[in-house]
C-alpha cells in the first residue's frame, strides 16, 4: 500500500470529501490537522507553497487537493497510485 498523507482542517468540506474518497477506496492515510498547529501549517507551506487544504501526498509526491484527487479517480489512475 502507498504512504498517503493528507493535510486538513476539520471544518473544510473539501477535506471531508477527499477523506471520504480515500476511505471508500479503503486506503489507509495519515490525517494531519493543521487548524490549530502553526508548526504543521508552516510545514505544509514549506512543502507545497500553499496554505490551502486539503493537500494530499501519495508516496511523498504532491497530488494537490480534493479536485485533483477526484480527477485522478475519474481518469482511472487513483487505484494504481494508492495500491503501489
Amino acid at each position: 500500500m502507498a504512504n498517503i498523507r493528507i493535510y486538513t482542517t476539520p471544518y473544510c468540506p473539501y477535506c471531508v470529501r477527499a477523506k471520504q474518497l480515500l476511505r471508500h477506496k479503503q486506503a489507509a492515510f495519515e490525517d494531519i490537522d493543521v487548524s490549530d498547529d502553526p508548526g504543521q501549517r508552516q510545514a505544509l507551506i514549506a512543502l507545497t507553497g500553499q496554505r490551502t487544504v486539503p493537500q494530499i501526498f501519495i508516496n511523498d509526491q504532491s497530488i494537490g487537493g480534493c479536485d485533483d484527487l477526484y480527477a485522478l479517480e475519474r481518469a482511472g489512475r487513483l487505484d494504481a497510485l494508492i495500491n503501489q
